[in-house]
């Protein structure tokens, strides 16, 4: 004792999803696809980075971590460099 208007419904639904099939099977591909080719270009980032580092440190530039964030080292200036710009007056007036 089946009812008609179920077994319709059911049909109905099959239908649909044999019908979306494809189209989720072809995105699908495409998620695929650029999640590999963003893993990619996460590699070539990294070795990137690596190697940028490398040539900075061979320079003599010491690059550090700060928030998360590489950061050349600027060295002291010497103790007795001053420009005149950033002496004081200390003469009174």
């Amino acid at each position: 004792m089946l009812d008609p208007e179920v077994m319709e419904r059911i049909a109905a639904r099959r239908a649909e999803l044999d019908g979306l099939e494809p189209q989720l099977v072809k995105h699908l591909s495409e998620v695929r696809a650029e999640r590999d080719e963003l893993a990619v270009a996460q590699e070539v980032w990294q070795r990137m980075s690596e190697q940028v580092a490398d040539e900075r440190a061979e320079a003599g530039s010491p690059v550090v971590q700060v928030a998360g964030r590489a950061v050349r080292l600027v060295p002291d200036r010497g103790s007795g460099w001053a420009s005149p710009r950033c002496r004081r007056n200390t003469s009174a007036s």
